[in-house]
């Protein structure tokens, strides 16, 4: 069955959107937004913060792949994509992002806040211009993809406070650190790949793999501390302070096999940890977090008449 314009259309957005990928950055906007939330300011509200999100996120996916059209085509992995496949031209998919980024952030401004809004495009930004270019350059566009990661949950807490608190900081660290083993055991992975297409990144430089799984398994072991943070401060209770340590700790298991035994099926098996790790402990806090703190009650002194009368 030959598909209509519509969904022709409808699928190359979805393809050059990363629709998975910006699926991720919803669920982290979410989470954030649900921990600052006390209660929710409303549905609709809600749903303007995920939208206008989901679309920025869609937008700088699609500027990705533009600047990275030529470096994509020569990867086993993503050669397929519109525009190495040649079935969307550059101009149209730069205009594509562009209206979608606007849109996004002009949803977030007029009916969430300026706060949100800027993070939002602020993010756009930081995965465009830093983090795009710094693959073919430095090992340390890890960390910078990390960063642009770390930000989603910062816009879904201001989207309901205006701003980012303590809580919401903390969130961003736990995804900060979630994504470097995950980024490196997918870099692991496709380290051929990574390296025909000039990609600079650490498994290349590291042949054995030392580095990459020394690093791998130092930023698992600090996410053990982290869910005990998050109790320490008050935003969840014990049960996701021992939740995340068992989470945390399945995880480091695999990367520990994985340093013992560097094989692909090893290193696949952390990928696919981390992402079954992350919704669950997400999960896990949203469903734990702290009730809202009570405000203090008010003494209400009650005055008698000057005549005395009751």
């Amino acid at each position: 069955m030959t598909a209509s314009p519509l969904q022709r259309w409808i699928g190359l957005s979805l393809e050059l959107g990363k629709a998975r990928l910006s699926a991720l950055v919803v669920v982290t906007t979410l989470a954030g937004y649900l921990m600052a939330a006390r209660p929710v300011p409303g549905w609709g509200h809600l749903a303007a913060t995920l939208l206008g999100t989901a679309l920025c996120a869609f937008g700088a996916n699609g500027f990705n792949q533009v600047l990275e059209r030529d470096r994509d085509a020569l990867m086993l992995r993503t050669r397929e994509r519109p525009l190495p496949s040649g079935r969307v031209g550059v101009r149209a998919a730069a205009l594509w992002s562009g209206a979608v980024v606007l849109l996004g952030a002009g949803l977030l401004l007029a009916l969430v806040n300026a706060a949100a809004a800027a993070l939002a495009l602020g993010t756009v930004l930081l995965y465009v211009l830093v983090y795009t270019p710094l693959k073919p350059i430095s090992t340390l566009n890890t960390l910078a993809g990390a960063i642009c990661g770390a930000i989603p949950p910062l816009i879904g807490w201001s989207a309901v406070t205006g701003g980012v608190q303590g809580g919401g900081w903390w969130l961003a660290l736990l995804l900060f650190v979630w994504q470097v083993p995950h980024f490196l055991s997918l870099a692991w992975l496709y380290r051929d790949d990574y390296r025909r297409a000039g990609f600079k990144m650490l498994p290349l430089q590291d042949p054995r793999g030392d580095r990459t799984f020394r690093f791998l398994m130092l930023y698992a072991w600090v996410l053990l501390p982290l869910g005990l943070l998050a109790t320490f401060m008050g935003l969840t209770g014990a049960v996701f302070a021992v939740g995340s340590l068992l989470l945390g700790g399945a995880w480091l298991w695999l990367g520990m096999r994985c340093y013992r035994d560097r094989s692909s099926l090893n290193a696949r098996r952390v990928f696919l940890g981390s992402v079954v790790y992350l919704p669950l402990v997400l999960g896990l806090m949203v469903a734990d977090r702290a009730p809202p703190r009570a405000e203090p009650a008010t003494a209400v002194v009650e005055v008698a008449p000057p005549d005395g009368s009751a």
